[in-house]
């Protein structure tokens, strides 16, 4: 039923690439096409969808795999195995643009990851059209999704429709005001293109979507350095910020519960009260007097 849903979407969803001929000129919807294209194969509906969405996913994979990446997705991996432990259920959703296995959860039964059509990914489904229905998953995790995305309301949303109430959504994101931030604006890699949105923001966005904030942290307060000497003796940053959870740390982690919509009773009729029944006085008449009446 999956499958078939989810072909029903892709035929819904392939399309030209007349929105983005509209806003780019010839040369750069062609380069776009060339650079997806050597991601993805020729003949996949998805290589005919959005060249810019592919290439702006493939641009993120290639950086999380540079070293600088993977210090950054390695701290991320701690504090998400810590966080899921802590959850149970059927079925975990994963999505996210790293190409590394991402955590799981020992208590849940089936860990499902969503994305584009990339190696390590199970269903394959654009950013704002899951196959999922409503209230499916216990546990999603959107992991940099907001950061390379073409509309970051509409994959939060969609997110948010696959969460169960009660259930829960982990957010990771790069954090504007950390070293990290500071090198997004400079960078000539992958990197250059994240959105790095604020968690304030964030959070906002979650309390409309009808998300009760539980937990905010952050990790990797080393600066993006590739250098792995350096890495090391910077090593006792993180001891610090973990201990001080201070909010300089090149990621954060935002855990949201959906709120369950409460049924509001029914009001019973309101009754009136009824007045008490009250004895008759009953004249008291002895029987001398009764026959004296009946014999005069």
């Amino acid at each position: 039923m999956v499958e078939n849903d989810l072909a029903e979407k892709n035929a819904n969803t392939c399309c030209t690439l007349d929105a983005v001929e509209a806003h780019e000129p010839a040369s750069n919807v062609r380069a776009m096409q060339e650079i997806a294209m050597k991601d993805y194969p020729a003949d996949h509906a998805f290589a005919q969808a959005n060249a810019q969405w592919l290439s702006l996913i493939a641009g993120a994979r290639r950086w999380f795999a540079s070293p600088v990446g993977q210090l950054l997705l390695e701290d991320e991996r701690r504090i998400l195995e810590d966080e899921l432990a802590r959850y149970f259920g059927g079925y975990l959703v994963h999505y996210g643009p790293p190409a590394d296995v991402p955590p799981g959860a020992r208590q849940i039964q089936h860990s499902v990851r969503l994305g584009a059509p990339l190696a390590g990914v199970d269903i394959a489904c654009e950013e704002h059209a899951w196959p999922l229905t409503e209230s499916a998953a216990d546990v999603v995790v959107l992991q940099h999704g907001l950061d390379f995305c073409l509309s970051p309301h509409g994959l939060l949303r969609e997110a948010a429709r696959s969460v169960r109430p009660g259930g829960h959504l982990l957010l990771v994101g790069l954090n504007p005001l950390s070293s990290w931030g500071l090198r997004h604006l400079f960078a000539q890699d992958g990197l250059r293109e994240a959105r790095c949105i604020a968690p304030s923001r964030v959070s906002d966005w979650l309390h409309l979507l009808g998300f009760a904030l539980e937990k905010r942290r952050f990790g990797c307060y080393r600066p993006p350095l590739a250098c792995t000497a350096w890495q090391a003796r910077l090593a006792a940053m993180e001891r610090w910020g973990d201990a001080w959870q201070a909010p300089g740390g090149g990621f954060y982690l935002l855990v949201a519960r959906k709120l369950v919509v409460g049924l509001r009773p029914l009001r019973q009729p309101q009754r009136l009260p009824m007045g008490k029944l009250v004895s008759l006085p009953v004249a008291k008449v002895s029987r001398r007097e009764s026959e004296n009446q009946d014999n005069p």
